[in-house]
This record gives structure tokens, C-alpha cells and sequence, in this order.
């Protein structure tokens, strides 16, 4: 049974919900302040009443005086009546000196004690504050009743005989309610439409901001997007408009040895080769284009990132291609092999139909001299190579592309000077690659224009073995960036062009060495290789 879907806010919800929660904690604190401001108010405002009502019965000759003699008549609640009349929530009692009730018009408060905590009004002086009375909180004017005893000697100081006290108590909560509710209720109203129509307007701002994903689906992209970056083997790189690294996967800071990198540091920054960085800051689409990093052979691909037909950034993958190039290589010299033998092939299937055709006509002293003349110059092949060449791979290589190049017209000549001994494995198999490109990358640009030999120059250059090749094609454009940007002048075909120079470079930076081409009435690539063990 399939457990029911919680119920979520909307991004408008949500911004509702926000809004009148700090719109409720608003109005409570202006709740707060509201009732201390009217409590002030209040007690300024009647305060002073109560005090001049008070003032007013403490001067009366009929209280002063039975205050001093002590006999309460109740004729003087006439007096109280009189002063409560004015305000009917008015509370009016009369005191002694030690501050016991001796009247009020409510009797029951008659011999109870006055509330003087806090007040000096014994001391003789007028004071105004908050009392308790009944229970209630009120706001109070305590007057003395002071009367100056008269006696012929020396004047006598004033007395206290009493004290008058008039109060009223505060408004209750409810009356508060009562008076403010609808200013309230307008408030609450007003603050309800404006939340509203503002958390409609941002919501929408949002989600036009968020392509319309609510917040629990864009941390579920968040994390997405996290995992995949972890996950895949290609290295991802993403770059704003202003050149800051705004995403970058681990995989690709492992290609481009970089240590870990904050998210919207300078792309200009990062200790990148300065061909990489241009690469990555380039703001063009760009498809399977070959980059050498850090001896590595890497394909690109960058796409642009476009918002509302804006261009915003970049986002470029990174694969290591290295050890496919080296595959790629291997193939290549199988092929190379093949076509030789194709090509000794057709080359013996011709002479071969020379020959029978020789002897039908019975021309046998022609078959002799035929065979002797083939057998010269297969050997004056072989015996060219080997004699300068000791390394038997190396030899055979170069004799196998010289018979391929042959078929196409063109001739490999090794030249004089050449000289190379027998080499570790390891670095034999890295100067065939790099010879084996070379010379095929000269034999399509020779045949391509016309020419029709390759000079191929081999030695020692101390602990280097250099490995030299001149076509006599049309030469290369861009001497710079023809190894980087694995450039051809080749047309594409499935297999990618471009890529045998890149294998080239690696393999010479790998030992160590470094590859260069330069012109001359052709392009002549030179390569160097270090004798020392690989990288």
C-alpha cells in the first residue's frame, strides 16, 4: 500500500506563511509598546486630575479638621460623593496619619490600610503613582492633610492629621481590545492584501529566477547535480560570463593537477598552462578539439550556456585520451604493416606476371637479369637502412614505410650522418612512434602537393636520440599551435585528425624531451627523445 503524499507548501505558501508570522510578531510587539504608551498616557493624563481633585478635599476646612480632632462625621462622605460624581470609575477614601481608612464611601474599606507602598505622601510631600486597590491596579493622588497647631509661644511645625487619596484604576485588557479593534482589525487587513500581492510578486520572481522549480526540487537538483560531478569519469568545468569557475567536478581538477578549488574563484588564478586557460575562458562552441595538459592528451568539448538567448558562461568536458591515442597508435602501425604488404604485394604480383610472361617467351636471359636487378634494389633498400640503423625495430619500420611511401611516389631517403645504435625497448618503441607518425604525416602532405621525397635524418645528440623529418609539401601555416590544438590540414573522417602530432608531443614530453617543427622549402619536424628511462 502506497503511504500517502505529504502535503507541501507552494514557494507562495511559504512566503505567505513567513510574511504574516513576522506581521503577527510585528503587531505583538506593537501590542506591547501600545499598552505602555497608553499606560503613560493615562497615567499623565488623569494623574494630574486625581491630583487636583485630591488637593481640592485636603483643603477643606470641615476635613482638615475632623481629621485633627479625630471625630469622622458622616456628613463628609457628601464630600467624597461630590468628588466621585465627577468621574464614576473614581475610588475617594480619607486616612489618618498612619494610613488606616476612617472613611470612604465603600464601608467595607473602612479600618483596612491604605496602599502607601512606595508613596512619601507621609513625609508631607504630594505624591502620584500606582496603587492596588481592591485588588485592582489604579493610578492614585495621595495628598497630606496637614493642619499647624496654634499656640502663643514659638509657631509650632506643621502636622500630618491625614491623608486624602483619590484614584482610578487602569483600563482593563478587554476595554483596550474594545477601543483598538478596529483600528486592528484595518491593520490586520491591510498587512493580509499587502503579504499577499507580495508574496505572489516574489514568488513569481522566483520561480521566473528558478526555471519554476520549488525549493525542495532545487536542492534535489543540488544533490544531483553533486553525485553526477562525483561520479562521472569526464571532467566537467563551467565558467561564467565574467571568467569565475562556477562548478568544476573532481575528476577534472585531477586532469588539470589542480589542489581543491572554491566554487567563483578567477579562472585566471589557477595555475593552468596558458593554453588551457585560454581554452577554458574561450566563449565558442568547440568539438572534440585535442589539448595537451600536463603531458596528457585530452579531448574538449565546450558548449556555450545560454539564458533568454543570453550568454551566460561556459561548460566544458574533459577526456583523457592518452592511452586511447597510444591504442590508436598501435593500430596505426598494424595498418601501416598492412598496406606494406598490400603494397609488396601487388608490387611482387606484377613483377611475378613479368617474369612468366619472360618465360613463355622463352627470354630467359631477360628473367636473369629482371630477378638480379630486383634483388639489387631490395637489398640496396635494406642495406641503406640497416647499415646506419642498429635498432632492428626501428629499421624495419623505417624499410616498411619506405615501400608504402614508394606506391604513392614518393621516396624516403635516410640521409647521410644518420646513425643509431640499438635502443632499449622501451625507448625503440617510443622513437617508431614518433617516427611512424612523423613520416606519415610527411608522406600525406608530400603526396598531397606534388612532391616526391622525404629526407628522414636520425642520430645521437649526446643523451638525445633526435629523430628529424623534412616533406617537401606546402609547410605548416601555424608553427605554434599545431601540436596544442591538434591541427590538420587533413579533411576529418571517423577516426579524428589531429592526433598523431598530439601523441607525438606526449611521448617526447613524457621523456623528458620536446618536438618542434619549423620551414624549409617544406616542414621539417624535429623530435627529441632522452636516452634516460621514461617519465
Amino acid at each position: 500500500m502506497r503511504s500517502p503524499r505529504r502535503f507541501r507548501l507552494s514557494l507562495a505558501g511559504q512566503f505567505l506563511v513567513l510574511q504574516l508570522s513576522v506581521l503577527l510578531v510585528v503587531l505583538a510587539f506593537a501590542s506591547v509598546i501600545s499598552v505602555r504608551q497608553s499606560d503613560a498616557e493615562f497615567r499623565d493624563d488623569r494623574g494630574t486630575t486625581l491630583r487636583a481633585a485630591a488637593q481640592q478635599l485636603a483643603n477643606l476646612e470641615p476635613i482638615r479638621s475632623s481629621l485633627a480632632s479625630g471625630d469622622i462625621f458622616e456628613s463628609l462622605n457628601g464630600y467624597l460623593a461630590t468628588t466621585q460624581s465627577r468621574s464614576p470609575s473614581t475610588y475617594v477614601a480619607l486616612a489618618d496619619a498612619q494610613g488606616e481608612v476612617v472613611l470612604s464611601l465603600d464601608s467595607d474599606d473602612v479600618g483596612g490600610r491604605m496602599d502607601l507602598a512606595g508613596s512619601d505622601v507621609q513625609q508631607m510631600r504630594m505624591w502620584t503613582g500606582d496603587v492596588s486597590v481592591d485588588g485592582k491596579r489604579s493610578i492614585a493622588a495621595q495628598v497630606p492633610v496637614v493642619v499647624i497647631p496654634k499656640t502663643k509661644g514659638e509657631p509650632q511645625p506643621p502636622r500630618l492629621v491625614g491623608i486624602v487619596m483619590v484614584s482610578e484604576p487602569y483600563p482593563t485588557l478587554g476595554d483596550r481590545v474594545e477601543r483598538w479593534l478596529p483600528d486592528l482589525a484595518r491593520f490586520l487587513g491591510i498587512g493580509l492584501a499587502v503579504g499577499l500581492l507580495g508574496s505572489w510578486l516574489l514568488s513569481r520572481l522566483i520561480k521566473r529566477r528558478t526555471r519554476g522549480l520549488e525549493p525542495t526540487e532545487i536542492a534535489a537538483l543540488a544533490d544531483q547535480r553533486e553525485a553526477v560531478l562525483h561520479s562521472i569519469r569526464e571532467g566537467v568545468v563551467a565558467v561564467s560570463d565574467e571568467g569565475r569557475v562556477t562548478v568544476i567536478s573532481d575528476s577534472a581538477r585531477e586532469l588539470l593537477e589542480l589542489p581543491p578549488v572554491r566554487e567563483g574563484v578567477r579562472l585566471g588564478d589557477l595555475d593552468l598552462e596558458p593554453h588551457v586557460r585560454d581554452a577554458l575562458l574561450a566563449t565558442d562552441d568547440v568539438h572534440d578539439q585535442v589539448l595537451v595538459v600536463a603531458g596528457r592528451v585530452m579531448v574538449l568539448n565546450r558548449n556555450r550556456v545560454l539564458d533568454g538567448g543570453r550568454q551566460v558562461g561556459t561548460v566544458t568536458t574533459l577526456r583523457d585520451r592518452t592511452e586511447l591515442l597510444a591504442m590508436q597508435s598501435e593500430l596505426s602501425a598494424r595498418e601501416s604493416i598492412t598496406e606494406t604488404l598490400r603494397a609488396q604485394t601487388h608490387e611482387f604480383n606484377n613483377q611475378l606476371h613479368t617474369i612468366s610472361g619472360l618465360l613463355q617467351l622463352e627470354e630467359y636471359a631477360e628473367v636473369s637479369t629482371l630477378i638480379g636487378s630486383l634483388t639489387r634494389k631490395r637489398a640496396e633498400i635494406s642495406e641503406s637502412v640497416t647499415s646506419r640503423v642498429d635498432d632492428p625495430a626501428v629499421a624495419a619500420l623505417l624499410i616498411a614505410k619506405t615501400s608504402l611511401a614508394a606506391e604513392r611516389n614518393v621516396s624516403i631517403t635516410l640521409v647521410e650522418g644518420s646513425a643509431l645504435p640499438r635502443l632499449d625497448p622501451d625507448l625503440s618503441a617510443d622513437v617508431g612512434t614518433v617516427l611512424g607518425n612523423l613520416v606519415d604525416n610527411a608522406v600525406d602532405a608530400t603526396a598531397a602537393a606534388g612532391g616526391t621525397h622525404i629526407d628522414v635524418h636520425l642520430f645521437l645528440d649526446g643523451e638525445l636520440v633526435v629523430v628529424q623529418v623534412a616533406d617537401t609539401g606546402p609547410g605548416v601555416a601555424d608553427t605554434e599551435e599545431i601540436f596544442r590544438r591538434g591541427y590538420s590540414t587533413k579533411p576529418s573522417d571517423a577516426s579524428g585528425r589531429g592526433v598523431g602530432l598530439a601523441l607525438v608531443q606526449v611521448v617526447c614530453e613524457r621523456r623528458g624531451g620536446a618536438v618542434s617543427v619549423h620551414n624549409d622549402a617544406g616542414a621539417v619536424f624535429t623530435a627529441r627523445l632522452p636516452m634516460g628511462p621514461h617519465q
